[in-house]
C-alpha cells in the first residue's frame, strides 16, 4: 500500500509560452515545480505526518507491504525523495481566470474580454484551486455556461 502527499495551493508558478508565431509548434512550459521554499517545506510535514501514520499500531503488521519505504534520516533525505517521485495530480486551473480585473480572461458569462462568440467553459476559469477533485465542479461550469447560451440563444430570436 501506499500514501499519497498532495500540494493542493503550491506558491510556485510557471510559464506557459509561445515558441513562435507557428500555430503548430509546440508551446514552451515550464511548471517551475518547488521554486517557493514554502512548498517544499509543506510536502517536508506532509511525508512526517504520513510516515507517523504509517507506523502506528494499526499499520505494523502492514508494514512489509509499503510501496515506497522512505528513509527519513534528515529533511534532506525527505526532499531527495520527494525531488525524485514528485508528480502532479492532474488538475491544473486558473489559465482563463473568470473576472473583471487584469488579470481576467473571461467574464461573469465565461465570454472572453475583447473577443466575440468565444467562451471558455472548462476548470481553467477557477481562479484558484478548490480543495476537492475538479470533476464536479467542472460538470456544474459546463451545465451553467449550457444554460446562459440557450438564454442569449434565445434572447437573440
Amino acid at each position: 500500500f501506499s500514501c499519497h502527499v498532495c500540494l493542493l495551493r503550491p506558491k510556485s508558478k510557471g510559464t506557459l509560452k509561445l515558441a513562435s508565431n507557428d500555430p503548430f509548434e509546440d508551446p514552451l512550459i515550464d511548471p517551475n515545480f518547488l521554486a517557493e521554499d514554502d512548498d517544499m517545506n509543506v510536502l517536508v510535514k506532509g511525508v512526517k505526518l504520513t510516515d507517523q501514520l504509517l507506523r502506528a499500531p494499526a499499520f505494523a503488521k502492514y508494514a512489509s507491504s509499503l510501496l515506497y519505504a522512505l528513509n527519513i534520516e534528515s529533511d534532506e533525505d525527505i526532499k531527495e525523495a520527494i525531488r525524485e517521485r514528485a508528480d502532479t495530480v492532474y488538475h491544473p486551473v486558473g489559465t482563463c481566470k473568470m473576472g473583471q480585473d487584469e488579470m481576467a480572461v473571461v467574464d461573469a458569462e465565461l465570454r472572453v474580454h475583447g473577443l466575440d462568440a468565444l467562451r471558455v467553459i472548462d476548470a481553467s476559469i477557477m481562479p484558484t484551486l478548490i480543495g476537492g477533485n475538479t470533476n464536479a465542479p467542472t460538470i456544474m461550469i459546463a451545465e451553467k455556461a449550457a444554460d446562459m447560451i440557450m438564454e442569449a440563444i434565445a434572447a437573440d430570436k
